[in-house]
């Protein structure tokens, strides 16, 4: 049977369809937030999922080629069980969303991960950040695979696993270039869904930004995971060793400031959940983010 818990992309430069525009899937990746005894996953074998937009043209069963059943909205998940996780930097979204994932036997996607493996091939490639038109033509050059395993998290550009190589500080900076331009956030949500659609088991759980409200609006448990900035900025600073607790505070406030700007992170919109964490220690938070899956049939 083939292996599912890594999806690959590797997109050809087709036409996107109109999507709504918004920092889609959180550019600053793992948001591990709460404090959390975390064991690193380890690599998993890499699967197939080539190219196409919007589950266009042909190809195997399942992969993003293969057309929507008819009926379904664009970006519709089928046959799966989606929690979307959104919320603001420091907030433990990826923490949480993955230990909820492993509880419930569910798939995770990190979002954010791909727009720092994008940030990260720009610059491999030597590319001008600041020429939208060089940037998205790296599209075309970049193969993603990320593990949605929970317990076997990776992700690799081209082959070359970058796991460890998008959480650098280079990276870091470069991803507000990728970040600000609608082509690539366009992009990014059909291959976002087109992850959910592909990944093995009967469910997954997504998180990043705008996850609630435009990568997954049809998701059966939206949830807007938020704290007090304060205790979210003592979260942050507690896990991020190679930064002072001011710099680590100060980037969290202008990464809240610039996304505010298309966003709005802070409120839940109609139908979305608010779990606010600031009173609450790792364990308590993940058993919310079951308790409201288990609430619907899961």
């Amino acid at each position: 049977m083939e292996d599912r818990s890594s999806m690959g992309l590797n997109e050809p430069n087709e036409a996107v369809a109109e999507q709504e525009s918004g920092v889609t899937g959180g550019p600053d990746g793992p948001d591990t937030g709460l404090p959390t005894p975390g064991d690193q996953p380890g690599p998993l074998g890499g699967g197939d999922l080539a190219g196409g937009l919007d589950g266009q043209g042909g190809g195997e069963p399942g992969s993003t080629r293969d057309p929507l059943p008819a009926g379904l909205p664009d970006g519709a998940f089928v046959a799966k069980f989606v929690i979307a996780v959104d919320g603001p930097a420091g907030s433990g979204k990826s923490s949480v969303s993955r230990a909820a994932a492993r509880a419930l036997g569910f798939g995770y996607q990190d979002t954010g991960a791909a727009y720092r493996a994008l940030a990260w091939h720009a610059l491999e490639q030597r590319v001008d950040l600041d020429d939208a038109a060089a940037v998205l033509a790296s599209w075309d050059t970049f193969d993603y695979e990320i593990g949605t395993d929970p317990d076997a998290y990776f992700v690799r550009v081209n082959g070359t696993d970058v796991t460890d190589a998008i959480r650098t500080p280079e990276v870091t900076a470069a991803v507000a270039h990728i970040a600000k331009l609608p082509e690539v956030r366009q992009r990014l949500v059909q291959l976002f869904r087109n992850v959910m659609r592909k990944a093995e088991g009967r469910g997954i759980i997504t998180e990043g930004r705008d996850i609630t409200t435009v990568v997954a609006p049809d998701a059966e448990v939206r949830i807007l995971l938020t704290a007090d900035e304060s205790v979210r900025m003592a979260r942050r600073s507690a896990e991020v060793t190679t930064q002072s607790a001011a710099e680590t505070s100060a980037a969290l406030a202008r990464r809240d400031a610039a996304d505010a700007k298309v966003v709005d992170f802070m409120n839940a919109a109609d139908g979305v959940t608010t779990l606010d964490s600031t009173d609450l220690d790792f364990d308590q938070t993940v058993q919310a983010v079951v308790d409201l899956a288990r609430a619907t049939g899961h």
